[in-house]
């Protein structure tokens, strides 16, 4: 029996590292989507408990609260869809027009005699410039063929969190009293402060992002005011600034993300114009489409950004000296990626709330 027993557990042990080997690629999807989904309810946790003292329903009001994120959140990218599809036929216009490729070949010949003589034979010729934007157009529309292709998956993804997060809010305060229920009675205070600190770290950090990612969208909003005001002719600029905010919700990505739709808004109103093609930066610089106007202006703002906004109010909201910020900013990022740097300054608060209430206990362990 005891060979039948060793093959048995042996046959379990290969099941279980199967089950494992099968799960593991979706449980960092999964995990990503509940953090998400706890995040989100932390930021509507407040406005969901305050509706609730006027409804009587927690269910009605994480509704209401929620119904009404997903109204203006449709609305704004319905209206931004519509918009930029709108530039992109003036654009579609515009290639299938038979001066685009004069439009082009000129403004290659304006870049090469504004470069110094030293560039002049580094500068690519006319035909390599046309081939590389036809190339660069098709390439941009097969992207975005890809990224319409991948939809199906980001909207179930982005579904699950809406369920999560509803689910979050409704049973947020049964899940705490389940959780208190398990604290030992001789640590109740320490992990009930424990709690509370980690909620108001999670809270005031979230508050400190969204505060930056509207200063971050309110710069590059005036920035792209004051370029129009030199003749940069751009449009849709609340809609780039707003997109340029919430991508700063990544710390240090939100200013170049922003600057994408920037530019490709640029070439589609002001290739053709003569003005905006001959266009000098600070009169020195050659800017054809005000492209490098552009690029700077969203440098200042992500450097403004950097080493003012997210340090000043994201540190000072979870109690992390700037320098440190900016040090876990640096780790996260190393470490994960772009999400890493998402959660490492509230990873950071919650790890500084524990370890000091560790340290309390050590201190304090002869009064337990």
């Amino acid at each position: 029996m005891e060979p039948l027993n060793k093959i048995y557990k042996l046959f379990v042990l290969i099941l279980i590292f199967f089950f494992i080997w099968k799960v593991i690629p979706f449980v960092g999807t999964i995990i990503t989507m509940l953090v998400f989904s706890f995040l989100f309810a932390t930021i509507f946790l407040q406005s969901v408990d305050y509706l609730e003292r006027y409804i009587p329903s927690r269910t009605f009001s994480v509704i209401i609260i929620i119904g009404s994120f997903l109204i203006s959140s449709l609305w704004f990218i319905g209206s931004f869809i519509s918009n930029l599809g709108e530039q992109i036929q003036i654009f579609t216009n515009k290639i299938q027009q038979e001066n685009f490729i004069t439009d082009l070949m000129s403004l290659s010949v304006k870049l090469r005699d504004k470069l110094p003589n030293f560039l002049d034979n580094s500068f690519p010729e006319s035909d390599q410039i046309i081939t590389f934007a036809q190339n660069s157009l098709g390439n941009l529309f097969q992207n975005i063929l890809s990224f319409l292709g991948s939809a199906g998956n980001i909207i179930f993804i982005a579904f699950m969190i809406l369920i999560f997060t509803v689910i979050l809010l409704i049973e947020y305060h049964d899940f705490k009293r389940s959780l208190i229920h398990y604290i030992p009675n001789k640590y109740l205070e320490i992990g009930l402060r424990t709690i509370y600190n980690i909620e108001q770290h999670i809270s005031k950090y979230l508050r400190g992002q969204i505060l930056a990612a509207g200063s971050v969208a309110i710069l590059s909003i005036i920035g792209l005011i004051i370029l129009n005001y030199s003749g940069a002719n751009m449009t849709l600029i609340v809609f780039i600034g707003i997109i340029a905010g919430l991508a700063n919700l990544i710390p240090m990505v939100g200013p170049f993300v922003g600057m994408i739709p920037a530019i490709l808004i640029a070439l589609m109103n002001n290739l053709g114009n003569e003005t905006a093609m001959s266009h000098q930066l600070f009169n020195i610089i050659p800017s054809p489409l005000f492209i490098f106007d552009i690029i700077l202006m969203f440098l200042i703002v992500q450097q403004i950004d950097n080493n003012f906004i997210t340090p000043i109010l994201v540190g000072e909201s979870v109690g992390i000296h700037p320098m440190a910020v900016m040090l876990v900013l640096l780790i996260g990022g190393t470490l994960i990626g772009p999400l890493g740097m998402l959660f490492a300054v509230p990873a950071a608060g919650i790890v500084k709330v524990i370890v000091l209430e560790l340290i309390f206990i050590s201190k304090n362990s002869h009064l337990l």
